[in-house]
């Protein structure tokens, strides 16, 4: 990890263009959709890298609006946290400082409950 944390730096000085997904968190992201795509959940997604913030939303169906919106806005980092998991209504449902606790809520949905 350089100083910058997991962000790579063009331009010393410079604000970056846009803000993305590391590897990992993109691997979680879209290891969560296939599951949900297997579930029957999902069908399409999205994603959007802008100056403040990158998003990813996934959709019951294309024309739809999202069903649920992951959201990274580092400028966020050292208040609430730089993680948002919106609802489809456009609620915040969750916040947070790390993805993994973000994203429980959807994972929890993909639980069922096993008899013996």
């Amino acid at each position: 990890m350089n100083a910058f944390g997991d962000t790579i730096v063009a331009f010393p000085g410079r604000k970056p263009l846009q803000v993305g997904f590391s590897r990992e968190e993109l691997t979680r992201i879209l290891d969560l959709y296939g599951r949900m795509v297997a579930a029957g959940q999902w069908r399409d997604y999205a994603m959007d890298f802008a100056r403040e913030a990158a998003s990813f939303a996934a959709f019951r169906r294309t024309a739809e609006r999202p069903q649920a919106r992951i959201e990274k806005r580092p400028a966020l980092r050292n208040k609430q946290g730089m993680w948002t998991l919106f609802g489809e209504h456009g609620q915040v449902l969750k916040r947070g400082h790390e993805l993994a606790g973000v994203i429980a809520p959807v994972e929890r949905r993909l639980m069922k409950a096993v008899d013996d």
